[in-house]
């Protein structure tokens, strides 16, 4: 196959890249606009295969983005604003990429008749679960900007398959982590904070649960639903890593060497859910299992974080 992936200098998206290149003979077409969490050189260990191009583009810009897409197998549509604090506080932005983006992602991909459409969702549009897991069927409630404009983007990309028959699937991802994570985010925050012997920002109580998934598991559960998963279906990705985010923290702090005289609380942020957790069956069902424990990836994670100041550094301004 030929994939045209969107977002593809952005965490997960690099990552399947890469994950594509090792796994499999697919040619990759990376599509990405370069805002502040992509960049260049998160791609740069794949410069040289032959199955691999870079393309800059904007997912907005309907006639670059056609020019780019034409002649794929499928699309693979990782692209989105993703950071709930920042969506918080101008979310604007958040609306006109994951929305109208999507969107236009969406009628390219049935102009251009391309055979296979995959678009990455987030498990926060089912809101805070008090108990149990959401399934695949369950309303939709988000609580942030970020979270709504994620929900109105899954609901775009299902319309387009019962509207015009576009063979997409959605797929909805608990918390992702790994390498080339943007250090805005928990765990690499957490990690490049006390390797410059920093403290950590802890959120209020710190008892907001979270499931942990990596960022490879991730990207293995995807390339399953775009070669073997249902257009119009939506797959729920978890790890069933629910974690109290103290006890996350505890974790990064032990592989550091460091203790909890470096947490410091913050004021929780507005809308905080309090819980996420989602129901795996139908990914499951594909054949799809986790491959890493929590602790053996958070592990090899906190040490590549180590390794790789070349990358994160200039993010951080450090």
């Amino acid at each position: 196959m030929k994939l045209f992936v969107t977002g593809a200098a952005g965490f997960i998206g690099s990552n399947y890249v890469r994950h594509v290149l090792a796994e499999t003979d697919d040619e990759v077409t990376a599509y990405d606009a370069l805002t502040y969490a992509g960049n260049l050189s998160t791609l740069r260990d794949v410069d040289d295969s032959p199955r691999y191009q870079f393309i800059k583009g904007n997912i907005g810009d309907r006639s670059t983005l056609e020019e780019a897409m034409a002649g794929h197998d499928a699309v693979v549509h990782f692209a989105a604003e993703s950071h709930v604090d920042r969506s918080i506080i101008g979310p604007d932005d958040f609306v006109h990429t994951n929305c109208f983006g999507t969107n236009v992602v969406l009628d390219t991909a049935r102009n251009l008749e391309i055979g296979r459409v995959i678009h990455i969702g987030t498990d926060e549009v089912y809101g805070s679960v008090e108990v149990g897991s959401s399934t695949e069927t369950d309303p939709l409630e988000p609580r942030s900007p970020y979270s709504a404009s994620k929900a109105g983007s899954d609901l775009i990309a299902l319309s387009y398959f019962s509207t015009y028959d576009v063979p997409v699937s959605v797929t909805r991802c608990t918390n992702n982590f790994g390498p080339y994570q943007y250090p805005e985010k928990a765990i690499p925050l957490f990690t490049t904070n006390l390797l410059d012997g920093k403290k950590i920002p802890l959120y209020g109580d710190g008892l907001n649960e979270r499931d942990w998934l990596y960022v490879d598991d991730h990207c293995r559960a995807v390339h399953l639903v775009l070669t073997d998963g249902t257009p119009g279906e939506i797959y729920n990705i978890g790890a069933g890593n629910e974690t109290a985010n103290r006890d996350l923290v505890d974790k990064v702090l032990a592989l550091v060497g460091a203790d909890d005289t470096m947490i410091a609380y913050v004021t929780d942020r507005l809308g905080h859910d309090r819980r996420y957790s989602v129901d795996i069956a139908k990914i499951t069902a594909l054949g799809w299992t986790k491959q890493r424990s929590l602790d053996e990836a958070l592990e090899e994670t906190v040490n590549w974080y180590r390794d790789n100041r070349w990358w994160w550094e200039p993010l951080k301004g450090s």
